[in-house]
């Protein structure tokens, strides 16, 4: 029996569930990117691409050199193809406009380019997360696109996804039916369909934490943290490992293939609201989670159900299998 290719995967979507073509087209586009960063990524100390940029992004972190390569690759991929009236980049401080010379589509993208880059020069799993909305109506304005038009719920989203660049390179997408998980065939050049319908397990013996984090923590945290540390002789009555991998991307991807729990709080710290992003990092991996049957919240609401207020918030996440993510979503609040 032959392979599903991406390509096929899209166009069968484009017949059983009306996808428009230009979508298929942007994640097509998307994914060769993916697979350029993919190889960059690859080359590592050969590529001479490791190490520090010497430069901070708009949320004041170092930017590695791979960061910026990683944000070029997806903007000169997308800002062609007529499918995309803006993008905005988790390493740019404004929406990014298409240039004139190229023609409007009716989508927006909104991306992190390379999420888990404090982990490249030791080489641990990284990836690129992307989520895709619809362009409000800017009844002929023909400005620049300013930020409102990215500022909606997560629940808005036509399709999200990821690659992750590992031992192999996959590309996790949903576009609302399920989610599905492709492997990239070096030799085919071809991302392929081996994981057809993604399922997070309800139950879970697996958190993600940054234990160094605990004496920030909200009450909340520190009591669910703490029973889930007792194990079979606390309330929970069943004993935990703990998985850290400091990259989001990859944390989210051992939940999908075998369950767990990720969560990144609230602290006391500055008075952030939390660390992840609203807009490139919580609502693709909440969306990518509740369809494969997950869940995901902020402590109190669902993380789709949040209206953003500026294109770089940060929101507190805890995502994954649905008892954990409900026990300590309802310590909150209580």
């Amino acid at each position: 029996m032959s392979r599903v290719t991406l390509s096929r995967y899209l166009i069968e979507q484009t017949r059983s569930h009306n996808t428009p073509a230009d979508l298929r087209f942007l994640i097509e586009v998307v994914a060769r990117a993916c697979k350029a960063i993919s190889h960059q990524v690859s080359k590592g100390a050969l590529g001479g691409v490791l190490g520090s940029m010497g430069t901070e992004n708009v949320q004041g972190e170092v930017q590695k050199k791979l960061d910026v390569i990683s944000n070029e690759i997806l903007l000169e991929a997308n800002e062609w193809g007529g499918h995309l009236a803006g993008m905005a980049s988790e390493e740019m401080d404004n929406a990014y406009q298409i240039p004139g010379r190229y023609p409007k589509g009716a989508y927006l993208l909104v991306f992190d380019p390379l999420d888990g880059s404090s982990n490249i020069d030791v080489n641990v799993s990284v990836g690129t997360i992307f989520s895709v909305l619809r362009c409000p109506d800017r009844k002929g304005d023909k400005g620049d696109l300013g930020e409102e038009a990215f500022l909606q719920p997560g629940s808005q989203q036509v399709c999200a996804g990821y690659a992750i660049y590992g031992p192999q390179t996959m590309l996790l997408l949903t576009m609302g039916n399920g989610v599905k998980g492709f492997t990239l065939d070096r030799e085919l050049g071809s991302f392929v369909l081996t994981h057809d319908d993604i399922k997070v397990p309800e139950a879970t013996q697996e958190f993600a934490i940054n234990m160094s984090n605990q004496r920030h923590w909200e009450e909340p945290v520190k009591r669910y943290v703490g029973e889930l540390l007792a194990g079979a002789e606390g309330p929970l009555k069943k004993n935990f490992n703990m998985r850290w991998i400091a990259a989001m991307v990859a944390d989210v991807h051992r939940i999908l293939t075998r369950g767990g729990l990720f969560m990144y709080p609230r602290d006391n710290r500055d008075d952030k609201p939390g660390k992840l992003r609203l807009m490139y990092e919580a609502n693709p991996m909440a969306f990518i989670i509740e369809q494969a049957g997950g869940v995901a919240t902020d402590g109190n609401q669902r993380i789709l159900d949040i209206q953003p207020t500026s294109l770089h918030q940060r929101v507190p996440v805890f995502l994954g299998s649905k008892e954990e993510v409900e026990r300590v979503t309802a310590y909150h609040q209580e």
